[in-house]
């Protein structure tokens, strides 16, 4: 079009207006984007929206169609900005007419189209700002549409660019929808309690996707929602933007979804990024369920039930003891009674070798009926045996457990076979014909070593040992898992017929001193059914080397100790209880669970010890001892049990305890019409 034209209003205001307000919309390149509009709609809208009589055919032509324009508007008549909640398209514009209707009509085409994409371009300008033509003589000069490209906007080949902005933005769009605001709050809350491995390092970006789900959740129309994922795409992190093809993301996909419960997909997400042997340090229990659990307890009427304190000898019924001691009243002993029984209750290692061995139902059915007093010999591999037992502090509650009784018990270390069941947690093998277990409660990174005949050596550097099939199968507080108070190490030979002949030596490392706190640590060796235990009480110094075992090994003979640490055997006081001695025994009962004439799961048999007291508090309550009505929040539950133990008390009724399904044993001295000693078996 020419300088002089049909129109009243001269071109180059149009021209110079859509120049300027492409300026406008291109100040921020990251937030310019190109709309849905097929280039042969806009040029077609724009040629027939000139009202009549302003755009008459110039000799062959209209007067505005030509092709530099016809270019401009096919390349960027669809471009706009985005803005916080609505697009900025090129045609906004505030031109005479009749120019303004052409504006308004391009502006409504754009407007009415989704986004498609941002936009990029591979030239530096669009339109072309001025062309010549003779006319009758005369050089005619024509103006034309033309803008100049941001560099931030040029790409040579802007199609795998274009690929992965539209990739992001859909992902951050079905993230939006998918993820719910639940599943956002559960895991947030997991990460700040620790509960979730290597989650610190996704917490800023699912706080950052939450707080953009939280503003999408609020808008209800399709364009808001549709101009606040393209920004958010493009404003956005990737890892914020992305999440959901994330191992977190996958996590709080899983929730969202709830086909999974909390637990099963928290293990699916450590099973991604977790080592083999990684142990959770903490319950997964979040503000939602200990609020359902809440309602669940105060609806069922346990509230009174979850106070717990020491069982004493009058919580119990007569019908639920096996054996009471005759004389538990005072007696007056002589200087030489005092030291007669001091002297018997050592116990003799020789005189222990041919002792007749019975098994559980036949001491209970046979031997107890009859006695008169017993006692039993407390060895040091009796440590986690300790037991106590725990009632209601309001007697008048509701039963909240399997049984029929409010009555329930606790271990020492708050587990039944301490070491054993943290290798089991820990991934470790405890069912190899010989086993060696290291156990400390630190942060320090202790490692076992096993050094066999001919050589090789079994430590952090070569687990397996080929020839002999021996495997250190959990290796704690190094660069894998960490936990400060109940880390293990574990070396086991699955069959004894692969063990070469000759001399093993097992030894304790200290490679990194992390803490002073609870020195020492303690090895449980396994052999054929025989438990060693060797404890060292002291602080283990940085490099230093503790030898714990050293023996020879042949299949005629089996195993057979050469050394070993000088404190495996000797005395230590558990709950004012000496070990390697005979105590007298109050009371024998089964455990709560088999009370009354009823059997709800495995059976323990307690040796309820005179003068044993447990330091300290103990927990009330396990998940395994509640009833079916409570298990379904077990995870509240666990941490509940943890927290809200019976205070200390020196009224309190404990002493030993073994499980029928765990094999163990205790020496019974026995006093009736004659005294005898028997191996109870269980």
């Amino acid at each position: 079009m020419g300088e002089t034209t049909m129109c009243a209003v001269d071109f180059t205001v149009f021209k110079e207006a859509v120049a300027n307000q492409w300026k406008r919309l291109t100040r921020d390149p990251d937030m310019v984007v190109c709309m849905d509009v097929s280039k042969d709609d806009m040029w077609t809208t724009y040629l027939e929206s000139f009202p009549p009589g302003t755009n008459e055919v110039f000799r062959e032509r209209r007067e505005h169609d030509c092709n530099c324009c016809k270019s401009f508007i096919r390349a960027v008549g669809n471009v706009a900005m985005l803005t916080a909640h609505d697009i900025v398209t090129l045609w906004d514009l505030d031109v005479p007419h009749p120019y303004d209707v052409v504006a308004e009509s391009m502006s409504k085409l754009v407007r009415a189209a989704a986004v498609r994409n941002v936009f990029r371009h591979n030239e530096g300008a669009a339109g072309v700002d001025v062309s010549r033509a003779e006319i009758d003589g005369e050089v005619v000069r024509f103006n034309h549409f033309h803008v100049k490209i941001p560099r931030g906007l040029q790409h040579a080949d802007p199609g795998p660019l274009l690929s992965e902005k539209r990739s992001t933005h859909d992902v951050f769009r079905r993230g939006l929808d998918e993820i719910t605001l639940d599943a956002l709050e559960t895991v947030i809350e997991l990460i700040d309690q620790n509960s979730l491995y290597r989650g610190q390092e996704f917490m800023t970006n699912v706080e950052q996707f939450q707080k953009a789900k939280q503003e999408y959740a609020v808008l209800e129309a399709d364009r808001q929602k549709e101009i606040y994922v393209w920004r958010g795409s493009l404003s956005l992190p990737q890892s914020v933007a992305r999440v959901r093809n994330s191992a977190i993301g996958t996590l709080l996909q899983d929730l969202s979804e709830g086909v999974l419960d909390l637990d099963g997909a928290v293990r699916k997400y450590e099973a991604v990024v977790a080592p083999t042997n990684y142990k959770r340090p903490k319950a997964l229990v979040t503000k939602a369920m200990v609020k359902r659990a809440e309602e669940a307890v105060r609806k069922l009427g346990f509230m009174d039930a979850l106070e717990r304190r020491y069982a004493r000898t009058e919580d119990i019924t007569v019908n639920n003891v096996l054996f009471a001691d005759r004389s538990t009243r005072p007696q007056m002993k002589n200087a030489f009674e005092v030291l007669a029984d001091d002297v018997g209750n050592k116990a003799d290692a020789q005189s222990l070798e041919k002792v007749e061995e019975v098994d559980i139902d036949t001491f209970v059915t046979k031997i107890l009926p009859k006695a008169e007093s017993v006692d039993v010999l407390v060895e040091n591999g009796h440590e986690p045996n300790f037991f106590s037992l725990l009632a209601p502090v309001n007697a008048d509650a509701p039963c909240m457990l399997a049984w029929l009784n409010n009555f329930s018990w606790s271990y020492a270390g708050e587990v039944t076979d301490s070491i054993k069941q943290r290798v089991k947690a820990a991934g470790g093998s405890v069912t190899g014909d010989f086993r060696a277990s290291l156990a400390w409660h630190n942060g320090d990174d202790l490692d076992l070593h096993m050094t066999e005949p001919g050589g090789f050596h079994i430590h952090y550097g070569s687990k397996q040992s080929a020839s002999t099939g021996g495997n250190l199968d959990v290796d704690m507080n190094a660069g894998g898992p960490r936990d400060d108070r109940n880390p293990v190490e574990n070396i086991t030979y699955p069959e004894k017929e692969n063990m070469r002949r000759g001399r093993y030596v097992l030894y304790v490392h200290q490679f990194s001193q992390r803490s002073l706190e609870r020195p020492g640590f303690t090895v449980e060796v396994e052999f054929d059914g025989v438990t060693r235990t060797y404890h060292y009480p002291k602080v283990v110094d940085q490099s230093e080397r503790v030898d714990v075992l050293t023996f020879d090994f042949s299949q005629e003979h089996g195993l057979k100790v050469v050394s070993s640490m000088q404190e495996a055997n000797a005395s230590k006081e558990i709950w004012n209880i000496d070990t390697q001695s005979y105590h007298k025994v109050r009371m024998i009962m089964n455990s709560p669970n088999h009370w009354d004439g009823h059997a709800v799961g495995n059976r323990h048999l307690f040796f309820v010890l005179e003068g044993c007291v447990k330091p300290g508090s103990a927990r009330g309550f396990y998940n395994e001892f509640l009833t079916l009505q409570l298990r379904e929040h077990r995870k509240v539950f666990e941490v509940l049990g943890s927290r809200m133990k019976a205070p200390e008390s020196n009224e309190q009724l404990s002493g030993v305890g073994f499980s029928t399904t765990q094999r163990n044993h205790v020496f019974c001295r026995v006093q009736g019409a004659f005294q005898r000693t028997v191996k109870v078996c269980f």
